[in-house]
């Protein structure tokens, strides 16, 4: 065993696993939740990413949400509430460009397909009461910026010229409002209705998009509570068979001893609980638990914090498994990924904008690398 694959096992990892929210409370944004699918909780509500922070930078198509993990930091006062977002665009063929730009162009020249960004706040904001209440959540102070219609996710700074009711952030979600529903429902809209500007903030945000991940709670749970047969698989959303049908798939894709060992070792991790979608430890010394061994990025692909310039430094993973519940089906043409390794500023800093955009590295199939 190489001195990595020591380092993994020794350092503590909290796993991440969906469910359906008992209380669909759990997921706004005052309950400071982890989820995935949906629409986004933002913890900054009002100064959201905008401009092509939103955008694919392949297609120019708007990025959909995949997940968000809440990760404060206690000993950091500025960071008391702290939320990790991951976009993505929709299309197998711009993940596939993405990969192929991480290795040709590098950090320094961005060009990306699937982004993340980290939001944090200290105890005393403009957003959130310094007092938890019964249930851990705050209480909101006012509303947010009014959302897409469509999408649910950005910023709605187009307005509907007919019923000045909807917004939408970009053409592209309007005209596919319009098409939806949005032609018949506008002409019933009064335009003295309430604007989405005066929705409270504690009420649910609805995308008419049909296209959305299904939304699901991201609990979390130590590594160490795991053994290797502790999973009921009559309790599975996903069973046993369908991760070793994508087990399989992949093996095939392999070329060497090299990824036929970093898989191995990866499908021992995994093994302790099948059903993790994610795998996060800020603790100094962690590292991702690659797949295989090529595809992984040297330490002049991950560049400076973009904000301060400071180092950045591992934080979470993402597994292909959370495609499964997410319905995604396993096609050759199919969206689907080996990892998504997030990084993150070490210094966790400050200053605006609110939304800091981090690094993600893309690890697929050697097979799909070759074909990028």
């Amino acid at each position: 065993m190489c001195l990595e694959e020591l380092e993994v096992d020794t350092v503590p990892v909290w796993l991440g696993f969906v469910e359906k929210p008992k209380n669909s409370r759990l997921l706004l944004r005052e309950a400071f939740p982890s989820k995935a699918g949906g629409v986004p909780a933002w913890l900054d509500p009002v100064n959201l990413p905008t401009g092509k922070s939103c955008l694919c930078d392949m297609c120019g198509e708007p990025l959909q949400f995949l997940l968000q993990v809440y990760a404060p930091i206690s000993e950091k006062e500025s960071a008391f509430h702290r939320t990790l977002y991951v976009f993505m665009c929709l299309s197998m063929t711009c993940l596939l460009r993405d990969q192929h730009e991480q290795w040709k162009r590098g950090p320094q020249v961005p060009s990306r397909s699937v982004k993340v960004f980290r939001c944090q706040l200290p105890l005393t904001n403009a957003f959130y009461s310094s007092e938890a209440q019964k249930d851990g959540s705050a209480r909101p102070l006012g509303s947010g910026a009014p959302l897409c219609a469509w999408c649910g996710t950005w910023k709605g700074n187009k307005l509907c010229s007919n019923c000045k009711t909807a917004r939408y952030c970009s053409e592209k979600h309007q005209v596919l409002h319009w098409r939806a529903d949005h032609k018949v429902k506008c002409q019933q809209l009064s335009i003295s209705s309430k604007s989405s500007d005066d929705t409270s903030s504690n009420e649910a945000v609805t995308a008419a998009s049909k296209a959305l991940w299904p939304e699901f709670e991201i609990i979390n749970e130590h590594e160490d509570n795991f053994s290797f047969s502790d999973t009921d698989e009559n309790d599975s959303l996903v069973s046993r068979q369908q991760v070793d049908e994508a087990a399989d798939s992949l093996m095939d894709s392999f070329e060497g001893d090299d990824d036929r060992q970093s898989w191995a070792t990866f499908q021992q991790h995994l093994a302790k609980a099948p059903e993790q979608v994610l795998r996060y430890s800020r603790d100094e010394g962690a590292k991702p638990l690659w797949p295989t061994s090529s595809g992984r990025p040297s330490k002049a692909d991950i560049p400076k914090c973009s904000s301060c310039g400071g180092t950045m430094k591992f934080e979470l993973q993402i597994l292909p498994q959370l495609l499964y519940y997410f319905g995604v089906n396993n096609d050759v043409n199919s969206l689907d990924w080996a990892t998504i390794v997030v990084y993150t500023c070490a210094d966790s800093c400050e200053g605006n904008p609110s939304y800091k955009e981090e690094f993600v590295w893309v690890q697929l199939t050697s097979q799909s690398s070759t074909d990028a």
